[in-house]
């Protein structure tokens, strides 16, 4: 019994929900399949989004041998088996799903083949590959994020799907609240759906036996599909305005639908951007904590994670160092640079070495001439940043 989500498939491009940033007319994906020419990649994103379906739809569209591994699952063995299919066929597609989890053994087999075109692969992962794909793979491979799904999309999939389901009944109603459970994952919704339909004598798909099945509240979308980013938006205005009971609240609904990734990279912002250089201990902990709950899941990353998020709403704030560095970096977007001063080039000889006077202080100059006494700099005065000011003051003047 073959399961809807499988029957379901896409077969062509056409087919694949969303992702038109990249598979849409004119779009990378799309070009690369029409000029018959495809190159190793990594797609990216959360489950049920078209990852899978994207690379099996490259192998049909390109007509091209086409394998599926797993990096947990198969072991070297199985990848020495597609070597050799590849070297025999001319060039083969391999899609290894969890890549992220690619040991080293596995990446050093492959490697040379996938420089020599022998093997053109597509690795699939929920994870951030900037974090947890080996540089080695990651260099060689072009890297597409890929896009939640919207609501507008899995109704598009759901209404597929009630083509496919003979006698079935259910509205529209019934077809947007799947859509809503499904928080992006058309594979969830499929499920959703064909549970529903199994389920009743007379497949009658009502409101009352989806909650049956899955009973998990709809809360995160609204009608404009904007509740994710509200969401994900009071999250951090309330870690910014120190209101913890509201930070773990937002954490809470977050953690819920489990949307970790948008988690930890808001988190990553925020560490940064509100608490900054009034509490710098902060972001080494937040990212301890990310490992953490990492390495735990769920449900045990609640405690881990609900813990450094009152730490930070209870820190102090300062946005001078992202304020500062936002700045310069629009300069220079703008053109506005200059000359690097002679004295800091790399073949000066009117350096000042900084550590040969006291308080491994010189006056000299580092800005371009036509940049002198640009501030980007101005000190918030908490107390770890009035102290560090206090030093660099002190410093400047030689006390």
């Amino acid at each position: 019994m073959e399961i809807l989500a499988n029957e379901l498939r896409p077969k062509k491009l056409d087919d694949i929900l969303g992702q038109d940033h990249i598979i849409g007319k004119g779009k990378i994906i799309n070009n690369l399949i029409k000029n018959k020419k495809m190159f190793s990649m990594i797609l990216y994103g959360k489950p049920g989004i078209g990852k899978t379906s994207i690379a099996q739809v490259i192998a049909n569209e390109l007509e091209m041998p086409v394998r599926f591994l797993n990096a947990t699952v198969n072991n070297k063995q199985d990848f020495d088996i597609v070597i050799a299919e590849a070297k025999m066929e001319g060039t083969l597609l391999l899609v290894v799903d969890e890549i992220h989890r690619m040991n080293k053994d596995k990446q050093d087999i492959l490697l040379p083949h996938i420089e020599k075109g022998t093997i053109i692969l597509i690795g699939l992962t929920t994870s951030n590959p900037y974090h947890k794909i080996n540089p080695a793979i990651r260099s060689r491979c072009q890297i597409f994020e890929l896009k939640s799904l919207t609501d507008k999309d899995i109704i598009k999939g759901l209404n597929k799907a009630v083509e496919a389901l003979k006698g079935i009944k259910i509205t529209n109603n019934e077809i947007k609240y799947i859509a809503a459970l499904s928080n992006g994952d058309i594979r969830s919704a499929y499920n959703i759906l064909e549970m529903a339909y199994y389920s009743d004598a007379k497949h009658e798909v009502t409101e009352e036996l989806i909650k049956k099945i899955n009973s998990k509240p709809v809360f995160f979308h609204d009608k404009n599909e904007t509740g994710h980013y509200d969401l994900l938006s009071a999250f951090q205005k309330s870690i910014r305005g120190s209101d913890p009971d509201a930070a773990i609240h937002y954490l809470s609904r977050l953690l819920f639908v489990g949307d970790l990734d948008s988690i930890y990279r808001r988190l990553s912002v925020i560490v940064y951007e509100d608490i900054g250089l009034a509490n710098p201990s902060m972001g080494p902990k937040l990212h301890a904590a990310i490992e953490a709950s990492e390495l735990v899941g769920m449900p045990e990353a609640v405690i881990i994670l609900g813990e450094v998020v009152i730490e930070m709403a209870l820190s102090p704030k300062s946005n001078s160092a992202s304020s500062a560095a936002l700045a310069a970096y629009a300069d220079v977007e703008k053109g506005v640079t200059g000359d690097i001063p002679e004295n800091i080039r790399i073949d000066t000889k009117t350096y000042k070495y900084p550590h040969d006077y006291p308080k491994a202080w010189v006056n000299q100059e580092y800005m371009p001439k036509n940049l002198k006494n640009r501030k980007y700099y101005e000190p918030r005065f908490n107390k770890h940043e009035a102290n560090l000011y206090k030093l660099y003051e002190e410093m400047r003047n030689n006390k």
